[in-house]
């Protein structure tokens, strides 16, 4: 029988050590910033759990350096070998994974969250700072909470606008503009999701429910100041010709604002969730428009909330050329 603890062996465990995607994007995160296990979990959008299980075989490996820092731990990756240098198999594997990694969606997506989850750690009065007095936005959050502010900046929008709410599900964009503007117009294909719509503004006045597809919108010609697609366009397999039927629908002008989801590589939402494309970059989005004689005039990512899993996304506003 063979030695068991040979540099075979030893080769093939640390393979084994950056056999699982989420050990790089750990490592990735770790590059240029120590972080709890919580803030890791965060920024991959992993429970705790996970990000603890992944922490281990690191260590294991001296991929991850761990300190203490008052009742806390922090984690650090080891800086990636110079080439050439004289390190272990799994360093050396750090190394090339780092190079393969740099452009992945996952990656630049982690990126993203960790930018938010390091804003919350400055503002975060109970965090790692541990201020609990003299400061501003806790104690605005503690009195006002989190969703104030931005329903009171939606009152910018014209208060005598007709807004349509594109693939409108269940109403809650429409929920939202109904006390705002003068018309809200809300179109889905599924009567499932507008009757869902119809309960939930029961009490608004000013909402009116279409059933049409928005490759083929039940909606006149410059019929509408504004249209919302939020979250829709992904679903669509030609997001062009959608956009082509909004812009027969809004008045010389008009606006229309697209939420969606970023460039991302989650494959297993085509079969799971019935999207059509993995997201958009800010090149497609332009694109679309300007095959349905609109122009972008605005294209930027969503903060991402670090308690939720999905994949970042961006809004993107729209308008159509006004009469000459």
């Amino acid at each position: 029988m063979g030695r068991q603890d040979g540099p075979l062996h030893q080769w093939v465990r640390d393979l084994s050590v950056l056999a699982d995607p989420i050990r790089v994007r750990i490592l990735c995160v770790l590059r240029n910033e120590e972080l709890g296990v919580g803030e890791i979990a965060r920024t991959l959008g992993v429970p705790q759990s996970t990000a603890s299980r992944h922490l281990k075989p690191l260590h294991e490996a001296g991929l991850v350096l761990r300190r203490g820092s008052g009742t806390r731990a922090l984690h650090a990756a080891a800086g990636v070998p110079a080439a050439g240098a004289s390190t272990s198999a799994a360093a050396q594997l750090w190394a090339m994974a780092a190079d393969r990694a740099a452009n992945d969606p996952a990656v630049e997506q982690d990126r993203e969250r960790l930018r938010q989850v390091l804003a919350e750690r400055r503002t975060d009065s109970v965090g790692f700072f541990g201020r609990v007095a003299g400061d501003w936005d806790a104690m605005r959050r503690t009195l006002f909470g989190d969703h104030f502010m931005d329903e009171a900046l939606c009152s910018l929008v014209p208060h005598d606008w007709v807004v349509a709410d594109l693939g409108c599900g269940t109403g809650e964009v429409a929920e939202r503009l109904a006390p705002l503007v003068r018309k809200v117009v809300l179109v889905d294909r599924e009567p499932a999701m507008l009757d869902g719509a119809r309960k939930r503004l029961k009490g608004s006045t000013n909402c009116e429910f279409r059933k049409g597809d928005l490759l083929d919108l039940p909606g006149r010609a410059g019929e509408w100041d504004a249209a919302v697609a939020m979250l829709v366009l992904h679903h669509i397999e030609q997001p062009a010709l959608a956009l082509r039927q909004a812009a027969r629908c809004l008045k010389p002008g008009g606006t229309m604002l697209v939420v969606d989801l970023a460039p991302h590589d989650h494959e297993e939402f085509r079969h799971r969730m019935g999207h059509a494309h993995l997201g958009f970059s800010q090149a497609d989005l332009a694109g679309y428009a300007a095959a349905a004689g609109l122009r972008l005039v605005r294209w930027h990512r969503l903060r991402p909330d670090t308690h939720s899993r999905g994949p970042g996304l961006f809004a993107g506003v729209l308008a159509k050329p006004a009469k000459a």
